[in-house]
């Protein structure tokens, strides 16, 4: 799967990830992928997706259609309620455009979205997760099969004398050292908070 880190320290905020694909027990490395960064880029706003490899593929388009523009839809990421509000105006065109299978479990009080991603902005990092909740976070998180090593990394370094890219690298290469869906080489993008 991946590992996906986003961080918040000293005004800065950096978001980082590994750069393996894995399809079950192949997996396609940097060296032969030549989209391996998982991080996708929408004006001021970064986002690392983990899942599905097809999901940052739909979202490059559809965040890049003319759709979007015609309509006027606001891709607005700034808080946690616009975040909400855009994955919710987004959600039906997923399923319209893209064949998004909504359908997740049985007991699921709505229809999945089946991404999950975090987002580092000038305005903070945040969590957006399959039945499009959105979290958002004080000092640092990690999604994908990864998450707990680099949770536990960046916990051990967090309060020491680091800045957010050090410690977004630190849990990235945590990911990587012990989950077998990670990778190095890693990408990671730093900017200010406003």
């Amino acid at each position: 799967m991946s590992t996906v880190v986003v961080v918040k320290k000293a005004g800065k905020v950096c978001i980082a990830a590994d750069s393996l694909t894995s399809f079950g027990d192949l997996k396609l490395s940097s060296e032969y992928d030549a989209a391996h960064d998982k991080i996708l880029q929408h004006n001021e706003n970064y986002l690392g997706i983990v899942g599905s490899a097809a999901h940052q593929l739909v979202l490059e388009s559809l965040l890049a259609s003319k759709k979007i523009v015609e309509k006027k839809l606001e891709v607005d990421l700034s808080s946690r309620l616009s975040i909400f509000e855009t994955f919710r105006t987004l959600h039906p065109i997923l399923k319209e455009k893209y064949f998004l299978n909504a359908k997740d479990e049985d007991d699921d009080p709505y229809e999945s979205t089946q991404i999950d991603a975090l987002i580092a902005n000038p305005f903070g990092i945040f969590g957006v997760h399959s039945l499009r909740e959105v979290t958002e976070y004080k000092k640092f998180w990690a999604i994908g099969s990864g998450a707990e090593y680099a949770l536990g990394a960046m916990f051990a370094v967090y309060d020491k004398n680091t800045t957010a890219e050090d410690i977004a690298n630190v849990g990235v290469a945590a990911g990587a050292e012990f989950n077998n869906a990670s990778s190095m080489p890693l990408s990671s993008y730093q900017l200010d908070l406003q």
